[in-house]
C-alpha cells in the first residue's frame, strides 16, 4: 500500500487539473452511480470533532474512507484545521492500495469542486472575484477560481485584517490587482464571483449586499449549526448543492432559511452534477444570482485520490 504526502498529492495534481476531475465525480453522484453513505459527524469536545466519510465508485472502480478530525482554532497553532487520512481500496479485488494525507487533499478537491461550480454558473464576463477568508481553503481556492475567469481583480477579507494583509503578500504574483479589503461588504460590492471559505458558525454574507448578475460559492460551513449566508441571501439566488441528500441534513444555510420560512423546499433546485451533465438550468440569464453550496462529498475525495495514485503508479 502506498503512502501519499500531502507534498505529493499537490505536485501529482494541480489544482488547475483537479477540475475536471472533481466535475466528472459530480456528474457519477448525480447519476447515481455511486454509493455515499451520509457522513458521520463526532463531537469530541471544546467545539472540535472527527468526521467519518466512506463511499464507492464503479469508475474508476475504487471505494474507501476518509477518517478526519475537524479543529477550527488549528490554524492558530499553524495546523490545518482537517487533520487525517484518506483511505482506497481497489474495488476489483478489495486490497487498500493507497494512504493520502487528508489536509492536502480536501483543500484541494474543495477549491476544484467550487472552482468546477464557477466554471458552470458564473458569467463568462466575471472580472472580480472577492474572497471571504483568508485561510488553507481561501489559499486553494484563489488559484483553482482563476485557472477558470480571467480574474483582473482579487478583493480579500477576513475579521482579522492582517490576516488578510498577509493572504495579498502570499499571492501578489497571482492576480495583477489583488487586495485586502476592511469589510466584507465593499470586498463583495461589484465582485462578480464570492467564495466564503471562513470557520465563522454566523453569517458573514448579507442577502441585503448581493447584486444581479453574482456568483455565490458558499464553502466554509459544514454542519448544520454553521452559516456563512444570511436567509434573505439564500433566498435571492438559483440554489445548487453538491448533494441533495447532504443539503437537506447538513447544509445551514439551507436549513435555517427553510425554517424561517424565507424559503420552501423546492428553492433547492437540484445537483450541481445535474447542471455540469445539462439535465438541470444553472444560469439562466446574466442577472441571475447563482449560489452553489459546497459540503464535499466522499465521491470527490475517491476520485481525487484515486488520480493522484493514478498518477504516481503510471
Amino acid at each position: 500500500m502506498m503512502q501519499i504526502s500531502a507534498e505529493e498529492i499537490a505536485r501529482t495534481l494541480p489544482i488547475s487539473e483537479c477540475i475536471d476531475v472533481i466535475e466528472a465525480a459530480m456528474k457519477a453522484v448525480s447519476a447515481g452511480s455511486t454509493l455515499q453513505p451520509l457522513r458521520s459527524i463526532m463531537p469530541v469536545g471544546d467545539g472540535n470533532a472527527m468526521g467519518i466519510m466512506p463511499g464507492a465508485m464503479g469508475e474508476p472502480p475504487v471505494h474507501g474512507m476518509k477518517l478526519i478530525s475537524l479543529y477550527p482554532d488549528n490554524p492558530k497553532r499553524g495546523l490545518s484545521s482537517h487533520q487525517g487520512v484518506m483511505m482506497i481500496f481497489d474495488t476489483d479485488n478489495g486490497t487498500p492500495i493507497a494512504c493520502l494525507d487528508a489536509s492536502e487533499l480536501t483543500a484541494l478537491r474543495t477549491a476544484a469542486a467550487s472552482a468546477a461550480a464557477t466554471r458552470a454558473l458564473a458569467r463568462p464576463d466575471s472580472r472580480a472575484l472577492a474572497i471571504l477568508g483568508a485561510g488553507e481553503q481561501a489559499d486553494h481556492h484563489l488559484p483553482a477560481q482563476l485557472s477558470v475567469r480571467d480574474f483582473s481583480e482579487v478583493r480579500v477579507w477576513t475579521r482579522t485584517h492582517a490576516n488578510a494583509s498577509k493572504f495579498v503578500d502570499r499571492h501578489s504574483g497571482l492576480a495583477a490587482d489583488i487586495a485586502a479589503y476592511q469589510t466584507a461588504r465593499e470586498a463583495v460590492a461589484g465582485a462578480d464571483v464570492v467564495v466564503t471559505v471562513t470557520a465563522s458558525p454566523d453569517p458573514i454574507l448579507e442577502g441585503a449586499w448581493l447584486e444581479a448578475g453574482q456568483h455565490i460559492n458558499l464553502v466554509g460551513a459544514s454542519v448544520a449549526s454553521a452559516r456563512e449566508i444570511d436567509d434573505a441571501g439564500v433566498a435571492s439566488g438559483r440554489f445548487f448543492a453538491d448533494t441533495r441528500s447532504g443539503a437537506e441534513v447538513q447544509a445551514g444555510e439551507y436549513l435555517g432559511a427553510l425554517k424561517s420560512g424565507a424559503i420552501r423546499e423546492a428553492h433547492l433546485l437540484g445537483e450541481i452534477g445535474e447542471v455540469y451533465a445539462g439535465t438541470l438550468p444553472g444560469r439562466i440569464s446574466a442577472d441571475d444570482i447563482t449560489i452553489y453550496k459546497s459540503l464535499g462529498t466522499a465521491a470527490q475525495d475517491l476520485a481525487a485520490g484515486y488520480e493522484v495514485w493514478r498518477r504516481l503508479t503510471a
